[in-house]
């Protein structure tokens, strides 16, 4: 299915209304979390009781000590001025990070970035033409999960728009939110019924075969194109790509997979997995980040390029999709739980993904400082590819996109190499 060029625009983000205040969403309940556990935790943390990993246990004693050290007699008494200067620090937090939730709330910064242009849509999936039209075309796949415009944010802050700048031509494959055509949609159906048509789409109206970036989930739904249709795909950028799932943090891989049937079990009725539910998730990794962060942005000046970029990135984090059920089984089960791809037995529409048989130029960067993909499951990628060169910035999962060091440290490199082998 087709649809006239048109300079079409994104359409409204249904969780950041165009005017008025933004929603709470989880960060309050985090903090909230996080408040309470710090003052309810500090009797168990006086007696050496700690709820930590083991090799924690060194400085979970030593913190011990050092309680009891400043207020060893009779910790839980009334008069507690160790327990009221604990008091005292919460409140001062909390009110910092009130007042930078409030900032962000109150913010004027709304997205507003020229639309480019579309040249094919099928359901909610649509291929965004970014230019210029005699540049290398490089089909560009995001993950299923989050918003496409990550890639395009704002302006400083586009890797697209830099890539179209230096002769190359994105041609971005924007998933947006599952409609009543993608409600039962597996991996495969994503894969075959609107990656592969997308793809073709781009071929066509380029009049050449592709290279192939695919940034996080959508690195993998970019290696079973290439698997599947190697006559589309004549190089392949492989971003912060998770692979060998157990390769690092086996353990916290295997609970996701565990949470596949209860999930899936009590997002029944609804018929997909809510963005609270995908937020959480995240959330979980690191559950003091929304604290450290909002408190920081609320001593920041308001109209700084800093502040800018960050309610940029934290519209986006907050404008997710819902995943369908059986999305979320097949990605929590069987690839965090069971290691399908990186034990070469992850299959989309009956063919197995090998990134052995992918012959074509590849290149994999692996963020070294990633929390989302841990940099170990994605350089695996470059062990099995058989033609991969590896790049390695010194940047997390998100900030080599959008930090104002990727532009030097990913962008360019990233251009140069597609250039060179696209």
């Amino acid at each position: 299915m087709t649809a006239p060029r048109s300079a079409h625009p994104h359409p409204p983000r249904p969780g950041l209304p165009r005017q008025g205040p933004r929603p709470l969403g989880l960060h309050l309940t985090s903090a909230m979390g996080a408040w309470l556990s710090s003052r309810a935790g500090l009797p168990l943390l006086r007696k050496g009781l700690l709820p930590w990993r083991p090799e924690f246990a060194v400085q979970g004693a030593a913190l011990s000590l050092s309680l009891n050290l400043v207020d060893p007699a009779q910790p839980n008494r009334e008069n507690d001025p160790f327990g009221a200067a604990v008091d005292a620090e919460l409140r001062r937090r909390a009110e910092l990070f009130l007042d930078g939730l409030e900032a962000y709330r109150r913010h004027p910064y709304r997205r507003d970035l020229p639309a480019p242009l579309l040249i094919w849509q099928d359901g909610t999936t649509r291929l965004l033409d970014f230019g210029p039209p005699d540049g290398l075309p490089v089909l560009v796949v995001p993950s299923l999960i989050n918003r496409a415009y990550i890639l395009d944010l704002a302006p400083g802050q586009s890797l697209l728009r830099y890539l179209s700048s230096q002769g190359l031509r994105p041609l971005l494959v924007d998933w947006d939110a599952p409609g009543e055509a993608e409600r039962d949609f597996d991996l495969s159906d994503y894969i075959v019924s609107r990656l592969e048509p997308a793809a073709e789409a781009a071929r066509a109206e380029a009049g050449e075969t592709l290279a192939v970036m695919g940034y996080c989930m959508g690195g993998l739904l970019a290696l079973a194109l290439a698997a599947r249709r190697p006559d589309l795909v004549k190089a392949l950028a492989l971003l912060a790509v998770p692979w060998r799932f157990h390769a690092e943090r086996a353990p916290s891989a295997k609970l996701l997979g565990q949470m596949a049937a209860p999930i899936a079990q009590s997002c029944a009725a609804l018929g997909e997995v809510p963005v609270d539910v995908l937020q959480g998730l995240f959330a979980a990794q690191d559950p003091l980040l929304v604290l450290r962060k909002f408190s920081r942005f609320a001593e920041q000046p308001q109209d700084s390029a800093a502040a800018l970029g960050f309610v940029a990135l934290e519209d986006w984090l907050n404008d997710g999709v819902p995943m369908t059920l059986p999305v979320a089984r097949e990605c929590l089960a069987d690839w965090y739980g069971n290691d399908l791809p990186g034990q070469g037995l992850w299959r989309v529409a009956g063919k197995p993904v090998l990134p052995a048989d992918i012959a074509v130029p590849s290149l994999v960067v692996v963020p070294a400082q990633d929390r989302i993909v841990p940099p170990k499951t994605a350089a695996a990628l470059a062990e099995d590819l058989p033609d991969a060169e590896i790049l390695t910035p010194a940047l997390g999962h998100i900030g080599m996109i959008v930090a104002r060091e990727a532009p030097n440290a990913v962008w360019a490199p990233l251009a140069a190499w597609l250039k060179e082998r696209g």
